[in-house]
């Protein structure tokens, strides 16, 4: 009798301890499920090595300089919850925005020329790859310029210096990188006293005084002793302003050069295409001879002569908007 109570209580131990195990290794799981699946936004400041596609090499660099016209696209449904080239998750409906070569990320205004709609956007991502397109937008960014129905549209792409070099610094120190098109905070540590602090009674005779009225900073902007300080000057708004808008003509650029026999010469080269042509130009104090064919009315008719020249053995041409 005491022996088989035994080893019913025995069976009923290792059973409780079994079933404690394959709780154990449940939960686990969970937790190992759960970490791994959690998306992070969080992006890091990259630049890149020059890199190849379609025949064509791309050299991203620093230049707070940038402004270029060209034609932008947009991309949204088939990308979004991806990672971006720099390691964000890509949200289709913030405001940011893909280039081939600037630095990841970058604050860039761009100005849709054919209804005057200008914002700003992050750009946290490669692309677009497909010839003559200068910027690849989000969803968001395209409706809120205005094409996203149209798929297209002729614009100009300008690098916010300050607030481009403010990002890379704050990404660099290590900030806090919030939600891409939201302001970008940082945490700071606020310093704690180093000195322990004592209760003393008060002397004999001792007149107890009135209590001063604390100055310290409201409580909802400090907690668990951090600070948080928001740049808004870094973050895409959403706010859209709205210019004059000028007639434009599109042409597709083979190339600039400093030297106008070389311009020359690749006007030869091309003549079979037509109306190619020599423009001057100062950029930065320097003389350049752009070798441009056009106009050209439609975009298709534009993609055409572009990759014709792209064949032709001038593999940086691009279409540009004047």
């Amino acid at each position: 009798m005491y022996k088989r109570l035994s080893i019913l209580i025995l069976a009923l131990f290792v059973l409780g301890a079994c079933a404690e195990t394959q709780l154990l290794v449940h939960t686990a799981k969970q937790i190992g499920r759960s970490t791994k699946s959690e998306p992070t936004q969080q992006g890091r400041y990259k630049i890149g090595n020059p890199y190849q596609i379609k025949g064509v090499w791309y050299y991203p660099a620093v230049d707070y300089g940038y402004n270029k016209t060209g034609i932008a696209s947009w991309y949204g449904p088939g990308f979004h919850g991806k990672r971006t080239a720099n390691g964000e998750t890509y949200d289709q409906n913030a405001l940011t925005a893909a280039h081939k070569t600037l630095p990841m990320p970058s604050i860039v205004q761009v100005t849709n020329l054919d209804n005057g709609r200008s914002i700003k956007v992050t750009v946290n991502d490669r692309g677009p790859y497909a010839y003559g397109r200068v910027i690849d937008m989000s969803r968001r960014g395209a409706q809120l310029l205005g094409f996203h129905r149209k798929g297209t549209a002729r614009v100009r792409v300008t690098v916010l210096a300050d607030e481009s070099r403010m990002l890379a610094q704050q990404i660099k120190s290590g900030a806090v990188l919030a939600k891409i098109g939201t302001p970008i905070r940082r945490d700071i540590d606020v310093a704690k006293p180093g000195v322990a602090s004592e209760t003393l009674l008060p002397p004999q005779g001792a007149k107890k005084a009135n209590r001063p009225t604390p100055r310290f900073t409201p409580r909802e902007t400090v907690v668990a002793s951090r600070q948080r300080v928001t740049d808004t000057p870094t973050a895409p708004n959403g706010i859209v302003s709205t210019g004059p808008v000028k007639p434009t003509n599109m042409f597709v650029q083979a190339g600039a050069f400093t030297r106008y026999d070389f311009a020359n010469r690749t006007v030869a080269r091309l003549s079979e295409l037509g109306n190619v042509k020599i423009t001057t130009v100062k950029i930065r104090g320097k003389e350049f001879y752009r070798v441009r064919a056009g106009p050209i009315g439609a975009l298709e008719n534009a993609d055409h002569v572009l990759e014709r020249i792209i064949r032709a053995g001038f593999s940086n041409a691009r279409i540009v908007v004047d």
